[in-house]
């Protein structure tokens, strides 16, 4: 079974959805579908991930996680 890695979907003012791998810096992709996008995010994770191969370094791990903050307005 495969590694999984989380993306957060975001919807730009063009339209299109952007995907971004937090755990990546500076892996970001973008489609029309959400079906396209998926596919385009895991194509851009293997990329990364064989990038850093090619340059013999392990992907640096920075995400941490996705916090909520309550504004009392």
């Amino acid at each position: 079974m495969g590694k999984s890695y989380k993306i957060v979907v975001e919807k730009g003012f063009d339209g299109y959805l952007v995907a971004e791998v937090p755990e990546f810096p500076g892996c970001y992709t973008q489609a029309k579908t959400m079906k396209e996008l998926m596919y385009n995010a895991k194509e851009a994770i293997e990329l990364y991930l064989e990038s850093e191969k090619e340059l013999k370094r392990r992907p640096q791990k920075r995400f941490l996680g996705i916090k909520e903050v309550v504004i009392n307005a």
